[in-house]
């Protein structure tokens, strides 16, 4: 009996101490420290257990995180599979680099054993992000939870999308829209410090003439890629599964891999920002984690606005 008075004097301190919550959404760092206290350790257990196996998957949960939330908010509208009657947007060219989906239904798996109908989906994205750029190296930070999923899920939503043909001007404008700041943008690119394109993403660069922003040399790198097909992968920079500031090395080098990777560098209202995250790793981490608390806050549901899903690759 003292045990267990303990353990709920603790808990209720931690729910104090660590109680973020954000008046407009709902959302805590605390939110399942009652409701489920074992799925933050179980979220991290099992993407660290995938990450051992197969390190390249870090950089396709963060894409994952970040193409839900663009679309429709952090809702895990991402994860839903298509239907005769529907094609999700999963589907979409952009989301082809999306990676991690049985991860997140071994998680979901878990967690209905524990807590059934608890934890949202779309939490477990974020969770999962969150633990894959820890793991790689990158900066440990928490982020509020309390997400509902989302009950649509199409592919015209996803067209809506950044693409890797936007310059740098245009980037600003469509983040500037979601609420983000220039900086903001900036740091969220420097996701790409993880995993890889392909081939597909950046070829048009290569065609007659080359894009001039381009060092000589890595052209003939991204050609060579390129004589492997569309599908041929090629790493934004030289640590593929490492989470540091060497893509803005890359940039200054003028090897960028796809156009919005390379515009960032060439102008002046971003080159600035890139120059300082290639200097110091630190200030690129700060601003990164910040960034992406930011974008795990895109339109949140929250109660009637949502579900928590039994299965994650399908609406209630």
């Amino acid at each position: 009996m003292a045990m267990a008075n303990f353990l709920a004097l603790f808990l209720l301190m931690e729910l104090i101490a660590g109680g973020y919550r954000d008046g407009a959404n709902g959302l805590s760092m605390n939110y399942y420290v009652f409701s489920c206290p074992f799925a933050e350790a179980i979220v991290r257990n099992t993407v660290t257990s995938a990450l051992k196996s197969d390190p390249t998957l870090a950089a396709g949960l963060v894409r994952m995180h970040f193409h839900d939330c663009w679309i429709q908010g952090c809702d895990g509208s991402v994860l839903i599979d298509s239907t005769k009657d529907n094609t999700a947007e999963k589907e979409s060219p952009g989301n082809q680099s999306v990676r991690g989906f049985e991860l997140i239904d071994d998680v979901k798996e878990q967690l209905e054993e524990q807590c059934p109908g608890v934890v949202s989906c779309a939490d477990i994205v974020a969770m999962a992000a969150r633990e894959a750029v820890a793991l790689s190296g990158g900066p440990v930070y928490d982020i509020p939870k309390g997400r509902k999923d989302g009950r649509r899920s199409k592919i015209e939503d996803a067209l809506n999308a950044p693409a890797p043909t936007f310059n740098a001007s245009e980037l600003v404008r469509v983040f500037g829209l979601r609420g983000f700041s220039a900086q903001d943008m900036v740091a969220l690119s420097g996701g790409h410090t993880l995993g890889v394109a392909r081939c597909l993403t950046f070829k048009n660069r290569l065609s007659d003439p080359v894009d001039p922003t381009m060092d000589s040399d890595f052209s003939k790198t991204l050609s060579k890629t390129c004589s492997g097909g569309d599908d041929a992968e090629q790493t934004f920079d030289m640590t593929r599964n490492n989470f540091d500031n060497f893509y803005f090395q890359a940039l200054q080098r003028k090897s960028g891999v796809l156009f919005s990777d390379q515009t960032l560098y060439n102008n002046p209202r971003t080159k600035s920002i890139v120059k300082g995250y290639a200097m110091n790793q630190a200030k690129f981490f700060l601003d990164f984690q910040q960034a992406m608390v930011k974008m795990s806050l895109l339109d949140v549901k929250e109660g009637s606005q949502g579900e928590v899903r039994a299965d994650c690759r399908k609406i209630n």
